[in-house]
């Protein structure tokens, strides 16, 4: 039987969750839920509804996994625990540093209902988060790195947008490319977040919009830019559709480590990621999460998960005969 699946936002995270599920066989997609007026969204898939936000709880008995395409900012930390209360539920929620406050509150609304929510699914948190504790486990002596970009960050040009004055923007993050060299030559260095990353924002504003005004407060946001070199520029509507209309992204995450017993030997793990399109490669980590918990719900299982907690083969549509035989 089919996992149904309910998509909350119709931007570009919930139109490439709405493709993602095209492409999975034991999934289909039940509704998808816009603030907007319905009859205004269109969708690709004709077999599922359109329906306003404030309908949400009358499809309790309909969907299996509510995927929640919101922004961090301010969406995530309200909505995930809320509609844990009548469905199982993901999400990408991704400001690091506000993941065990979210993580508590998911984890307390999910056992109350009984359901199961996974949070922070994506590439950085997720399958970079992934990495990081498997370079961590298998060198125990060693250091880690995370280069994001050169993409498109969707969370930090969300963050930028909700700013009073700005119409529209894109940000991209940049590593420095003398860094990840530096890792990459066995040395071990020791990077402050500055010297790791720029980043690069550009803005269009509304109307009679401070630009001053907007550009402290891009600059000094805190947990977004506060600990980068950032540069603002303000540019026209019309260029920014031109030049920035893509939304690609990608990085690398690094564990270098040593063993011996004396400890000369040395190892460098590297995972690469480079994505023509980062909502939806996120949108497709979302969906193999969403049958996660699916068939955690099924065992008896509540409460919140993180990709740590998740093993591998609930990730996949093959059964475990078909991945030994396959894959191991």
């Amino acid at each position: 039987m089919s996992t149904r699946i309910g998509i909350l936002g119709y931007g570009n995270l919930g139109r490439g969750v709405e493709c993602a599920i095209r492409q999975n066989k034991d999934m289909e997609l039940a509704a998808v839920f816009t603030r907007r007026q319905p009859a205004d969204v269109s969708i690709l898939t004709e077999t599922a509804a359109v329906a306003n936000v404030k309908d949400i709880p009358d499809w309790k008995d309909k969907i299996d996994v509510m995927i929640l395409c919101g922004g961090s900012a301010t969406d995530l930390p309200e909505q995930t625990p809320e509609y844990a209360k009548y469905f199982h539920v993901v999400d990408s929620f991704d400001t690091h540093a506000r993941i065990p406050e979210h993580f508590a509150r998911v984890d307390a609304a999910a056992k109350e209902s009984g359901h199961v929510g996974i949070i922070s699914v994506g590439w950085d948190p997720g399958m970079f988060s992934l990495n990081r504790l498997y370079g961590n486990a298998l060198l125990p002596e060693g250091s880690d790195y995370t280069f994001w970009g050169k993409g498109v960050s969707q969370g930090h040009s969300d963050a930028i947008r909700r700013l009073d004055g700005v119409k529209d923007a894109k940000q991209y993050t940049i590593p420095v490319e003398s860094a990840l060299e530096a890792v990459r030559s066995g040395g071990n260095p020791q990077f402050t977040t500055r010297e790791k990353h720029t980043r690069e924002c550009f803005v269009v504003l509304e109307e009679g919009a401070d630009a001053k005004k907007v550009e402290e407060e891009i600059k000094t946001m805190p947990n977004y830019f506060a600990d980068y070199d950032t540069t603002v520029h303000f540019i026209s509507e019309e260029e920014l559709k031109a030049n920035h209309s893509g939304i690609p992204h990608g990085g690398f995450v690094l564990r270098s480590g040593v063993t011996g017993w004396n400890k000369e030997n040395s190892h460098l793990i590297e995972y690469r990621l480079k994505l023509d399109s980062n909502p939806e490669f996120t949108s497709s980590v979302l969906i193999a999460y969403a049958r996660a918990a699916h068939r955690l719900a099924k065992e008896g299982q509540s409460g919140c998960k993180t990709v740590f907690d998740i093993a591998p083969a609930y990730l996949s549509a093959k059964s475990g005969e078909e991945l030994r035989a396959e894959m191991l």
